[in-house]
């Protein structure tokens, strides 16, 4: 059964940090893409970030030069490291596969505000 565990995320003012973790299991992880995703209150999901089975990593342009995306393929976790955080990157926030149809976890909420 394919599950995913988002945590990590919380309450933190502009300009503040936060690490987002995601633990999977039910498939092979180091051999796929895989990405972040968010969602904004009464908007829908987008895509923030994506990196490859080798580690090449890419980003939306709203989070290039302050997010960075990284895998342990060893233990089949992905992360997110978010910089310099904008209320604007107040969302759920989730980690899938970069392609296909797989069910979504929980999420973990940020929130970003003074």
């Amino acid at each position: 059964q394919v599950q995913f565990v988002e945590s990590g995320g919380g309450l933190v003012q502009p300009g503040g940090s936060l690490r987002l973790s995601c633990v999977t299991s039910g498939f092979t992880f180091s051999r796929y893409p895989m990405a972040w995703y968010r969602q904004p209150p009464g908007q829908e999901r987008e895509l923030v970030a994506h990196i490859s089975p080798d580690g090449n990593a890419n980003y939306s342009d709203s989070v290039k030069g302050r997010f960075t995306i990284n895998r342990d393929n060893a233990k089949s976790t992905l992360s997110l490291q978010m910089n310099m955080l904008k209320p604007e990157d107040t969302a759920v926030y989730y980690c899938n596969p970069r392609f296909g149809n797989y069910p979504w976890g929980q999420g973990t909420q940020v929130t970003v505000s003074s």
